[in-house]
């Protein structure tokens, strides 16, 4: 039922895809995680794994040939077909996410028009950009246009596109969270701690808030990252004497102040997609990106985002521009690094257009 290949990370063993009997208990399995446990989609992990005869290791320029070549394993495409025809013939209302790195171009093309077949596919480059940026990056060196770029994704299939600021493949795989990054061990107790827990929650609710506002149509957030989990996941393994140490969520620290305010956050960042319908409206339109001063600035549906990433500047006049003129009231001002350090801006206060002649 299984082929074994030799790759850099050792022996990667997959599906005989082109077997009959291996395809009917695939996709009889499938069918069955339905029925019995009524979940409403599936996550197909590693595509490219599956895919290529060399196991995605290979460098892809993003040209057709890369994708039609001798190192495309057509019986495995053809699972995939058949998976999400299956799926979404006898459960219209499944999702199908695709976590593919080489972003293969029908994707999430219709099986009829000669694609996959998948709802969303994942932007993997979002989560690995963010970690590499805090872990490695000082604050005052970080790249407004390398932000923005990462996550917009592709332009040509941002519709279909699917991002979080934190995934599995950050924390699950002996990494770390991005709380466990940010505040290390300190914590409010922690003396001398203000400014750094102070910029930790800033940092994290405005990655949060740019990855969620600026993306495609969909978002996920990984276990825990919503209310800022200081520990990695890690499942008992050899590696870890079979520990069952972090192969949990530590739930109660929400009745921590800083766990519970960025909790808060996040029912709020979700309370203002209900409100204005941001994911299921057009992708947003970037008005300002600016690597100097650190200043972001986009518009989707009826709000005007506005992010300072600058570490020490606090800009109290900013010009950004807006498509349509008339006053705009502050919705969330806690989403913003110079709001959380200096307190300039307040609900109440209202901004108003000007003409630049």
């Amino acid at each position: 039922m299984v082929k074994g290949d030799i790759t850099n990370i050792g022996v990667l063993e997959c599906f005989k895809y082109g077997d009959h009997e291996v395809l009917q208990y695939l996709l009889s399995n499938l069918n069955w995680w339905v029925e019995e446990y009524q979940i409403d989609g599936f996550q197909f992990h590693s595509l490219s794994s599956m895919m290529y005869t060399h196991n995605g290791f290979a460098s892809f320029t993003g040209n057709l040939d890369d994708y039609c070549n001798q190192y495309v394993d057509k019986d495995a495409f053809l699972y995939l077909v058949l998976a999400n025809e299956l799926l979404h013939t006898l459960h219209p209302d499944i999702i199908t996410i695709a976590e593919d790195a080489t972003f293969y171009p029908g994707l999430c093309e219709p099986t009829s028009q000669g694609g996959l077949g998948f709802d969303y596919y994942v932007n993997l480059s979002a989560p690995e950009m963010w970690t590499s940026f805090i872990k490695n990056i000082p604050d005052h060196e970080w790249s407004m246009s390398k932000i923005v770029s990462a996550l917009m994704g592709n332009r040509q299939y941002a519709d279909k596109m699917l991002i979080y600021a934190e995934n599995h493949n950050q924390s699950i795989s002996g990494g770390e969270s991005f709380a466990e990054i940010l505040f290390g061990e300190i914590n409010e107790h922690t003396p001398g701690s203000t400014e750094s827990l102070l910029r930790g929650c800033s940092l994290h609710k405005m990655i949060r808030m740019i990855t969620f506002t600026i993306g495609g149509r969909a978002y996920l957030n990984f276990m825990g990252n919503e209310f800022g989990h200081p520990k990695r996941v890690e499942f008992p393994m050899p590696s870890n004497n079979n520990s069952y140490s972090l192969a949990h969520r530590c739930w109660y620290l929400l009745s921590n102040e800083v766990h519970h305010n960025l909790f808060s956050f996040d029912k709020d960042l979700m309370n203002l997609d209900e409100n204005n319908r941001l994911l299921s409206r057009g992708l947003p339109h970037i008005h300002h990106v600016n690597d100097t001063t650190m200043v972001i600035s986009y518009i989707r549906g009826p709000l005007l985002f506005v992010f300072n990433f600058h570490p020490a500047e606090a800009y109290e006049r900013y010009s950004v521009g807006v498509e349509e003129a008339g006053e705009y009231q502050v919705r969330m001002v806690n989403a913003c690094f110079i709001i959380i350090f200096t307190g300039h801006i307040c609900c109440s206060q209202f901004f108003v257009t000007l003409r630049i002649i």
